[in-house]
């Protein structure tokens, strides 16, 4: 779900297909559409259906996140990781 997180947050405000998703962070389809979809029910990602862009073809789901969805993002992915070598243990 961070993968997710990470790539939506990377364009809050723009409307993302899944198969673009499915390219930037790895996931297969049957990974990231029941995530997707428990992400939407959970009030942190909102879906559309997008019409075509080019006559003739389906129209698809487009997603991105939520405000809900942008807080957690934001909470999730630290802003600067920590280097193993930095990491101390008490």
């Amino acid at each position: 779900m961070l993968l997710l997180l990470e790539a939506l947050s990377a364009r809050t405000q723009q409307w993302r297909h899944g198969y673009d998703l499915m390219k930037e962070t790895g996931l297969l389809s049957g990974t990231l559409y029941p995530l997707l979809i428990r992400m939407t029910d959970q009030g942190l990602v909102e879906a559309e259906w997008r019409e075509p862009e080019q006559p003739g073809r389906p129209a698809r789901h487009a997603y991105r996140l939520t405000s809900a969805g942008v807080a957690l993002a934001r909470a999730a992915t630290p802003a600067s990781p920590i280097s193993s070598s930095k990491a101390s243990f008490a």
